[in-house]
């Protein structure tokens, strides 16, 4: 008896591995901005709660952050975050009173900095498994982005 199976995936010969396993975040559209919540952690306790603790978060490490549109992101693992729109390339300044780590950072990089924080507290917070795993698949995507240095200094 042979084993004629194929594994679920057979990336090319050609493609480099690191793009191999690259985690891709892909905007939500207006339409599915209402399900977002409910849809990734309508099982975690106190859901409710985690999109204005991210504001609150956002306005805690931004002196210059006065609220506005913010984008959903889902993630080729699971993963998803929020981002604050931005209205130009500048760099937002976030400073973690925490830990005395600051830099500057892109919108989609601040975004995920907030996210991280908010996810790592609230799994501890309601000791949830799923939101453990949400704060780890953020993260697995942080670790590749381009601006992984400034985020786990903020974080750390």
């Amino acid at each position: 008896m042979s084993n004629n199976t194929l594994p679920l995936f057979t990336p090319e010969a050609t493609v480099p591995v690191a793009a191999q396993q690259q985690i891709v975040a892909t905007q939500v559209t207006d339409e599915n901005r209402i399900s977002f919540w409910p849809q990734h952690f309508g099982s975690i306790p106190q859901w409710i709660i985690l999109e204005p603790t991210v504001f609150a978060w956002m306005d805690r490490f931004c002196a210059d952050y006065c609220g506005g549109i913010w984008n959903f992101y889902n993630l080729s693992n699971g993963g998803v975050f929020m981002a604050p729109e931005a209205d130009n390339s500048e760099p937002w300044t976030l400073f973690n009173t925490m830990n005395g780590n600051g830099g500057e950072l892109s919108a989609d990089a601040a975004g995920i900095a907030v996210c991280l924080m908010v996810y790592s507290h609230h799994a501890c917070r309601t000791e949830c498994d799923s939101m453990t795993e949400h704060y780890h698949r953020l993260r697995d995507y942080a670790l590749n982005h381009a601006e992984c240095n400034v985020i786990m200094h903020i974080i750390d």
